[in-house]
């Protein structure tokens, strides 16, 4: 029987109460973005996913990114290189179908992108979704989204604003309104004219928190000191709306978030009224995506949407985000694993953090 010294055991019992030695274990092809893991009897690095015999876990050492294992001296195994190599000709690929989908201007078919990659339409659809975070289709709408409230907040008319966004009739466009603006154009350039949102205001160990939600869902969750302050917050965001003060019923929605605040382990299953540019449906997304107790770096996030250097683009959506907790901005931290800024503040930042994970 093998007898492990001290230290291997305290780095046995170090990796295995690590989060990332289940994802080792389990062979977790979501894992690949997050980290690498390093064997110190062989000296290479090989991604989660890879099918390799699995190492003792004394032996086992994790790094955030290849750079950073490379630069403690370790090498990348066959697997592990070709893996990059394959992720980097992923994301050339969708980088080139995403300038494709902007620049159309109709939208062109999953049929004609994934010929264009040069992949069957299965595959393409699945490589697409892991490096954007978006399908295809979702992120067209979130494209077309985002121009055809452009072309409106320009004073361009609903037609020209239509049409400039890729819709190639107007009946096809109104059939899709409520899910691309969540209103009609007209009630879109009025500030939310003729739209109804129901709200209320709570307290929780956090201070005051409101919670908004439209016909589609949930649209905003916003915490502060000062309730009146986010009551105009909410009439900030829409100008022109109607505001109703929620009833009973939907006070119980606010207790909901507010448990979920209190004990992260309830977890938090609402319908969302999401509402933001493609980049920033792609970075919320990738939030919602990162468990309950763990962190992600502003750096990871950009990796994971398939942009790399846009990490600065990554902080400046999680600042845009007005759905605290459901679309959780307050798990991205400095790559230095330091918490930076949160729109909230970062004392409750740390505290949702600390409550987190001490589940």
């Amino acid at each position: 029987m093998r007898t492990l010294t001290q230290h291997q055991q305290t780095d046995k019992q170090a990796a295995q109460s690590d989060p990332r030695w289940a994802m080792v274990q389990a062979r977790d092809p979501a894992a690949d973005k997050l980290f690498v893991y390093a064997v110190k009897t062989t000296g290479v690095y090989c991604r989660p996913s890879s099918p390799t015999r699995l190492p003792r876990p004394e032996n086992v050492e994790f790094f955030d990114t290849p750079a950073a294992a490379e630069a403690a001296g370790y090498r990348a195994s066959k697997r592990a290189a070709d893996q990059t190599s394959i992720a980097a000709q992923h994301a050339t690929l969708v980088a080139k179908a995403c300038r494709h989908i902007e620049s159309a201007e109709e939208l062109p078919s999953l049929e004609m992108l994934a010929a264009e990659a040069g992949l069957s339409l299965y595959h393409f659809h699945r490589v697409f979704k892991a490096v954007a975070g978006l399908t295809p289709k979702g992120y067209a709408d979130a494209h077309r989204a985002k121009k055809i409230r452009a072309g409106l907040d320009r004073n361009h008319s609903v037609t020209e604003a239509i049409y400039d966004a890729g819709f190639n009739s107007n009946s096809r466009f109104y059939e899709a309104s409520g899910k691309v603006l969540g209103m009609t154009p007209s009630d879109y350039r009025a500030g939310g004219a003729n739209t109804e949102i129901r709200f209320a205001i709570g307290e929780c160990s956090l201070g005051a928190i409101l919670v908004a939600q439209s016909e589609r869902g949930v649209c905003a969750i916003l915490l502060g000191e000062d309730p009146d302050k986010l009551a105009h917050d909410l009439q900030d965001k829409f100008p022109r709306a109607s505001l109703i003060g929620g009833d009973r019923h939907f006070e119980q929605l606010v207790a909901q978030v507010v448990g979920f605040i209190e004990a992260p382990a309830l977890g938090l299953d609402l319908p969302l009224d999401v509402r933001g540019t493609a980049f920033q449906e792609r970075v919320w997304q990738a939030l919602r995506e990162i468990p309950i107790g763990s962190t992600a770096s502003y750096a990871e996030i950009a990796a994971r949407i398939g942009a790399p250097k846009a990490v600065r683009a990554v902080a400046q959506a999680c600042g845009a985000n007005s759905l605290a907790v459901a679309i959780p901005c307050h798990r991205v931290v400095r790559s230095d694993g330091a918490l930076s800024g949160y729109r909230w503040g970062v004392e409750r930042k740390r505290a949702l953090l600390e409550r987190e994970s001490q589940d």
